[in-house]
């Protein structure tokens, strides 16, 4: 069921488990997948049945049509990390009285027996990686920092076009490993290097991913850089830099 506002919901097929302090607190083989308003806000919403209730607290908070609950397992409690609608939102009607939770107050969480993390992953957001011969070089300050005829091109939903590198196609020198990491549930845990160009030193601008999941094989061992913060140029083209939430 789809409205104009971006808030729509269908059945999944995945097998989907939530984890807290050892146990699952719902587990269900007849979830939603419920789009609230666009963006990250992709929830998994359980039938009443397939939630542990004696593991939700109401908060006594509950009011305009939701209910909320701190979820409760043994001496282990994390607040208002679940609700759950008595009057739906315009464009989610029929998700009346199942039971969503936070992702991040959650340990775990499992589609069939794969771990996933962030949210949600989206069966309408692709992430293809093809294999190109287009020179890419990346400058920065004007030093350029990798340049390559044999780069992995990652086509991702709503994202601009990322440019992976051959480790040996970038001047090692120049990048400084951190101990920064982030997580996507398209493509595994990144890492992170940072780029120094004389006195000065560009935090975090290069990521890759040394052990992609099973759906990214292509990117192992390559490395990337921001757009947003660096000079791409392509077949000799700058590329102008992309406006996103990395800018």
């Amino acid at each position: 069921m789809k409205s104009q506002n971006g808030y729509h919901w269908e059945p999944t097929p995945r097998w989907i488990r939530a984890e807290l302090n050892g146990e699952f607190v719902a587990d269900s083989r007849r979830a939603l997948l419920v789009w609230e308003g666009g963006g990250p806000r992709l929830h998994y919403y359980f039938p009443e049945e397939d939630v542990r209730q004696e593991f939700l607290v109401d908060t006594g908070r509950s009011g305009k049509g939701r209910m909320s609950w701190h979820v409760k397992v043994d001496n282990h409690q994390v607040n208002n990390a679940a609700w759950s609608y008595s009057q739906a939102p315009e464009g989610l009607n029929g998700i009346e009285g199942y039971v969503a939770f936070r992702w991040n107050k959650m340990d775990k969480w499992f589609e069939e027996n794969e771990e996933v993390f962030v949210h949600p992953r989206d069966p309408y957001h692709r992430v293809d990686t093809v294999p190109s011969t287009r020179h890419i070089r990346v400058e920065v300050d004007g030093v350029t920092v990798a340049e390559s005829e044999r780069p992995y091109l990652l086509f991702e939903t709503n994202l601009p076009t990322r440019y992976y590198l051959p480790a040996e196609d970038v001047n090692m020198a120049l990048l400084e490993a951190t101990n920064s990491q982030t997580v996507c549930p398209y493509k595994g845990v990144a890492s992170y290097w940072s780029i120094k160009i004389g006195e000065n030193v560009y935090k975090d601008l290069v990521w890759g991913y040394p052990d992609p999941i099973a759906e990214a094989p292509k990117i192992k061992g390559l490395l990337c850089f921001y757009n947003e913060k660096v000079d791409i140029f392509v077949d000799g083209v700058k590329e102008e830099r992309p406006i996103t939430a990395w800018s």
